[in-house]
């Protein structure tokens, strides 16, 4: 039995179920994301648990014991919502106090929980100001700090960094894993951005269409895609059209040229299969390594992005573009446009996915899913 425990969650508005068939158990301080496209559910899960929306059916667990018909302020849970949601009129000390003072604390147990909390989030010096006077960064330590202060048992945050700029958002997640690990909360993280959830959680529950896909590590969802939505949603993915030519042997063409791959797919010999391929797999030049795959194109684009030059290469005339990533460092020799390449990955990089899959671009695998 875990500490969180959903079974069968379903809700519906109207006909249009925005919720279906949702299972899940999280044990006692597991960290949980639920990362998914807009409309795909995840918030209105986060929103049952904290009792904000009914189930229309299922039940939800919190140590054991059924709190799915309990009103919000009966859970011993804790949330952080997007928009922050300070009171403005009052001092921080006096926001993240709020809830303690509606139970009827101490002014004395109050004062000392307060001070802990704001020791935690890096605010000790903050208490005396009044929400307009912080960063949005600080805000949302505020409303993390009240969301705890009265040592919830679950702790559920909705998008709580997506209104902050790239950095304080890589800074704020880090804090918030840290303050979460130190705390042993078991906690559920709502988003949309990838990175986010591979990097905080424990575990991660992809979402489309109000389904859960697929749950696992991070590891997992990265390296093991078990739909071919998952595989498109997480990660830069190329996905390349391919033709079955030796299913025992994992033969494949793709625009004509023959790979092998290693882990088994199902097909039919000459019929169509689709090839996901990672672009940190491939690598510009004939790798001589045992079992490597070639392939032969011309490059049309490179492109800068920091730490890596991304460069595309086009199989064929009209054929598909294979996307792959090079570290970027000084002695970095970068192919010209339109010049004529070979591009290697090992057998064990690609992975198949369902033959009906689209094979234009990421974003229309997103899109149709």
């Amino acid at each position: 039995m875990g500490y969180l425990e959903l079974t069968g969650i379903q809700k519906r508005f109207g006909t249009t179920f925005a919720v279906e068939d949702f299972n899940l158990v999280a044990e006692r301080g597991e960290f949980v994301s639920f990362l998914g496209p807009s409309g795909c559910g995840k918030t209105t899960t986060l929103r049952m648990i904290a009792g904000f929306e009914r189930p229309t059916a299922g039940r939800i667990l919190i140590d054991g014991v059924d709190v799915t018909d309990r009103a919000p302020n009966k859970r011993d849970v804790g949330m952080v919502f997007q928009s922050y949601a300070l009171f403005p009129n009052l001092t921080v000390a006096d926001n993240v106090g709020f809830g303690l003072k509606v139970r009827k604390r101490s002014t004395e147990q109050i004062t000392k929980r307060v001070d802990e909390l704001l020791q935690i989030v890096n605010l000790p010096e903050k208490g005396k100001r009044y929400p307009y006077q912080l960063s949005g960064g600080q805000q949302q330590r505020v409303a993390l700090a009240r969301a705890l202060a009265f040592e919830p048992q679950v702790l559920l945050l909705d998008e709580p960094l997506s209104a902050l700029d790239a950095k304080i958002r890589v800074a704020l997640r880090h804090e918030i894993r840290s303050i979460q690990r130190q705390l042993g909360i078991t906690t559920v993280y709502v988003t949309h951005d990838q990175e986010e959830a591979l990097s905080l959680s424990d575990r991660v529950v992809v979402m489309s269409e109000g389904r859960m896909e697929q749950v696992g590590t991070p590891f997992e969802i990265y390296n093991f895609p078990s739909t071919a939505f998952v595989a498109s949603f997480v990660g830069t993915l190329n996905v390349l059209p391919g033709v079955v030519t030796d299913l025992a042997a994992g033969g494949v063409t793709i625009a004509g040229q023959a790979v092998r791959i290693a882990r088994g797919f199902h097909g039919q010999p000459g019929g169509p299969v689709t090839v996901a391929l990672r672009p940190e797999m491939v690598s510009l030049g004939s790798d001589d390594a045992l079992g490597a795959n070639h392939l032969t194109g011309k490059v049309t684009d490179v492109s800068f992005l920091g730490s890596i030059v991304r460069i595309r290469v086009g199989l064929g005339e009209g054929g598909p573009v294979v996307v792959l990533d090079e570290f970027n460092e000084p002695t970095l020799k970068l192919p010209q446009l339109g010049e004529t390449v070979t591009i290697s990955f090992p057998e064990e990089g690609p992975l198949v996915l369902d033959a009906k899959a689209p094979l234009d671009s990421v974003e229309a695998l997103i899109a149709e899913a």
